[in-house]
């Protein structure tokens, strides 16, 4: 294995290259991370079996979700986002397999987006599976609670939403599917408690195994759901690389490159040094 970051430009030239991006490449977005440096979680995530059996529980999920949403949705592509799109278009990196659930490859110009748990731009109904775009639903939320403030100081949470006082959450109104008339909307992401759908998880080790290697960004691999990519790759003989803060599952025995950078100027120079090569 090497910490060599020459290592990455010698992967990308080759082409070929799939990326495996995690919410380390959203932070310069303004949007944290679940994981600090040393791997611990910061956060409790909500999880899908809590938001579907308690209405107290949904209740302080949409009220913590309509002060941060704004926030949220105001969240930019970083120069990581935009030099992985110019990566692609320059043939060097194929498809992109991602953690995140802020849309912020897309907005940056990138195609081929596995968005692994889904995004936060969709609302579902649990009950009859109708799909609503989230700023209609914001709308509702409005509308239904025409004098909250949705001001509330404090920290933008990885799931886009705000930690309020129980207070506000006691007054919040949530709102229901006009399909069927159930409360239970929830965000169109995996939850924890949930799994990526089969036919999703087919397609991206379909990617990984057609791949020259896997360069995996801002994730710390700590959840099976990205880290079983790298474990496949590994088995095939396909270099990986990863470039993260911090502390990554990954053994040294699954890893040929590991480099410890930020990921925005880290990119950047990899997208410039390979439109300055010659052919």
């Amino acid at each position: 294995m090497t910490t060599d970051p020459d290592a990455l430009r010698d992967l990308l030239r080759a082409g070929g290259v799939v990326a495996l991006t995690g919410a380390g490449l959203s932070t310069e977005s303004g949007i944290p991370d679940y994981r600090g440096p040393d791997g611990n979680r910061r956060f409790q995530p909500m999880t899908a079996q809590e938001l579907l059996a308690d209405p107290v529980a949904r209740q302080r999920y949409w009220a913590r979700s309509y002060v941060g949403w704004p926030r949220f949705a105001a969240a930019r592509p970083n120069p990581g986002h935009v030099a992985l799109a110019q990566l692609q278009r320059a043939g060097a990196l194929g498809p992109i397999i991602t953690q995140n659930v802020d849309g912020l490859h897309q907005s940056a110009g990138a195609d081929r987006v596995a968005e692994l748990h889904g995004s936060l731009t969709h609302v579902v109904c649990m009950h009859c599976g109708e799909r609503y775009r989230r700023e209609t639903v914001d709308e509702w939320l409005t509308l239904a609670n025409p004098d909250f403030d949705r001001s509330a100081e404090g920290p933008l949470r990885p799931d886009g939403d705000v930690a309020i006082a129980d207070e506000l959450i006691s007054r919040f109104h949530i709102v229901h599917c006009i399909i069927c008339g159930s409360d239970l909307l929830k965000p169109d992401v995996v939850m924890f408690g949930e799994s990526v759908a089969k036919d999703l998880v087919a397609q991206c080790f379909s990617y990984v195994e057609n791949a020259s290697s896997l360069l995996v960004l801002g994730s710390s691999l700590a959840v099976m759901s990205g880290y079983r990519f790298v474990r496949r790759a590994a088995r095939l003989g396909i270099p990986v690389a990863i470039v993260t803060h911090g502390w990554t599952r990954a053994t040294d025995d699954e890893v040929s490159v590991r480099v410890d950078a930020p990921l925005g100027a880290t990119l950047t120079a990899l997208a410039a040094d390979l439109a300055r090569a010659p052919g």
